[in-house]
């Protein structure tokens, strides 16, 4: 076989510009020459498959006894090309089979419009199988949990612990401690976040109360470590207040038992800079603490704390650890920020609630984030049944308070007011109706805190009063009822309220009590309620909507309420004329004292002493 027929026989179906490159195809012999006579004058179309001289005479000789040459197809298949196409006088044009000399095999490009389009292969490619997993079944287990991402790469959730087991190698032991505890299978917030946080990408998580957050951020913690290591704290997880970091300090002691690593809590400051300080052993590998303890070590010279080794920065309840002034901690968390300075740390927010600072900064600061949120951003839980109920003035409210005890309840229940005296009013007046009830607030010493938290989880404490200290994080096993005596300055807080009940898939009620005083707050709460599914008056959404300055002004300023009393009002003012006098009394003695105290000592004291 000689170049020109190669290059015809390569060339079959192409279609030359005669006008400009005449001399080439003359030359190549794919038109017809003064010379010779192989093209069929009468169709005009070449054949580039034949080389007989037969065949190239058109009609001279029949197929069927035409000899079979080299480059040539069967006769047989000839025949049947030519009497069923028609149209193409030539043999070889329309031939659909597939034809082979010399080792090479040919084929027209009718066979390749028979079998189809070019470039589309019967088997889908290994893209489209992907796309057709993403789409089917990574997007139908995320609608079915209400789990929306945002992110480049997003690892698929897992749906079992076995799952979790097989895809990441985890420890079969902390695989087990997950079951002991009482899970049988990750909640939506697990699904996604746990694979998200073992590729060692950067999250900020948004879901509902009770969801089991937590474990969603403590498991990947302790399956990234592996194993214990004298390197100092590998892993730091703030909270902000201390019962919750106590909570977080149980969970990590529970799910890492029969593995070795060692949790820590920052209980006092002097004895946590001798134990974790620059000359410690550093046999440790967890810390659950708030801000303000975990600053405290740090402003100490040398410091008290070494976390130049952290390798995952978890903040719980990070919209209020953002929180700016006396009740945030922005710049305490910016000092631990600064202090956690290994190239591998990595950082991850939880709440449930969303806030858009929060957002803002992660994108901002973060690198290769991914954003998870489980349901509607700032909703209510759906297990929760939620009540509004109206009583008039504040003496209405310790009525309704009397009448719920006396219809019975179950226990346990919490009950959130808006300020420390008003929780000690409340539990003087509840005190003698009969039930067990305790209280808590910042002002109680950290031993009668925790004392009174055990008393509770153990079921000796029927109602327990207490602030905003317990309305974030703080799981309690079982709790039946929140009362709401003092409305919620905001819907965030609200949120975090009654999402101390219905954790976890179980149910629980909410009992939220307002007055005519209420009304500027009434709007935002009765939308979260009927976002939930539960039953709203028309008229509370058609409330006029405050704008942000009053709301913040409201956030950081609650309304004057008139003390819990029961003692008629003119009783109170003749008990307050006594004691204002005693109380002028007691405050010119202290001044007496004050006086005496600040004046210059004698010579001879100030060198006795």
């Amino acid at each position: 076989m000689d170049a020109f027929d190669l290059f015809r026989r390569l060339g079959a179906g192409a279609r030359f510009d005669l006008k400009k490159f005449g001399k080439d195809a003359e030359r190549f012999k794919v038109v017809k020459s003064k010379n010779s006579e192989w093209t069929d004058s009468s169709s005009g179309v070449p054949d580039f498959f034949s080389t007989n001289s037969a065949v190239r005479s058109g009609d001279e000789h029949d197929s069927d006894s035409e000899p079979e040459t080299e480059g040539s197809p069967p006769a047989g298949k000839r025949k049947r090309g030519v009497e069923e196409s028609g149209k193409n006088q030539t043999p070889g044009i329309g031939d659909s089979e597939t034809q082979e000399s010399d080792g090479i095999l040919w084929t027209s490009s009718l066979d390749k419009k028979a079998k189809g389009p070019s470039g589309k292969s019967q088997n889908p490619s290994w893209k489209r199988l992907k796309h057709l997993h993403q789409e089917k079944v990574v997007n139908g287990i995320r609608h079915k949990h209400k789990i929306y991402t945002h992110g480049s790469d997003v690892p698929d959730p897992v749906t079992s612990f076995e799952q979790l087991q097989e895809e990441y190698k985890i420890h079969p032991r902390i695989i087990h401690n997950i079951k002991e505890a009482g899970f049988q299978g990750p909640t939506p917030i697990q699904m996604q976040a746990i694979p998200v946080m073992l590729h060692s990408r950067e999250v900020l998580a948004c879901a509902p109360t009770g969801s089991g957050k937590t474990v969603a951020f403590c498991l990947p913690i302790l399956c990234h470590l592996k194993q214990p290591m004298n390197k100092g704290f590998r892993a730091l997880v703030l909270s902000p207040t201390r019962e919750l970091a106590s909570q977080t300090h149980r969970e990590l002691v529970k799910l890492s038992d029969g593995v070795g690593f060692r949790v820590h809590m920052i209980h006092k400051g002097a004895e946590a800079a001798k134990k974790f300080g620059p000359k410690s052993s550093k046999k440790y590998d967890i810390l659950a603490t708030t801000p303000n303890r975990l600053v405290y070590l740090l402003k100490q010279d040398p410091p008290g704390i070494d976390l130049s080794n952290v390798e995952w920065l978890v903040v719980d309840e990070s919209d209020k650890l953002f929180e700016e002034g006396k009740s945030g901690f922005r710049e305490q968390l910016a000092a631990v920020f600064m202090a956690c300075s290994s190239h591998l740390v990595k950082r991850a927010m939880f709440s449930a609630t969303f806030a858009p600072d929060v957002e803002q900064w992660c994108k901002l600061n973060l690198d290769n984030l991914v954003s998870i949120s489980i349901g509607q951003r700032n909703s209510a839980v759906e297990t929760v049944e939620q009540q509004l109920l109206f009583v008039g003035t504040e003496n209405g409210k310790l009525v309704a308070m009397r009448d719920l005890v006396k219809k019975g309840f179950l226990p346990p229940v919490l009950v959130f007011v808006q300020s420390i005296q008003r929780a000690k009013e409340l539990f003087h007046e509840l005190v003698y109706e009969g039930i067990n009830v305790e209280v808590i607030h910042a002002e109680r010493t950290q031993q009668q805190r925790d004392n009174v938290v055990t008393s509770f989880r153990a079921g000796k404490i029927w109602v327990l009063i207490c602030t905003a200290l317990l309305a974030r994080g703080i799981d309690f096993k079982g709790v039946n009822l929140v009362i709401n005596y003092d409305f919620p300055t905001s819907s965030v807080e609200y949120i975090h309220r009654i999402g101390r009940t219905g954790r976890a898939g179980h149910r629980g009620k909410a009992i939220t009590l307002f007055t005519e005083e209420d009304k500027p707050l009434l709007r935002s709460i009765a939308n979260v309620i009927k976002q939930a599914g539960c039953p709203v008056p028309d008229y509370m959404i058609g409330f006029k909507k405050l704008h942000s300055k009053q709301k913040t002004r409201l956030m950081k300023r609650p309304p004057r309420r008139e003390t819990i009393r029961t003692t008629p009002l003119y009783l109170m003012k003749g008990k307050g004329k006594g004691k204002g006098n005693t109380k002028r009394k007691a405050k010119r003695k202290n001044n007496k004292a004050e006086k005496a105290e600040n004046a210059p000592s004698a010579p001879a004291e100030t060198t006795g002493s």
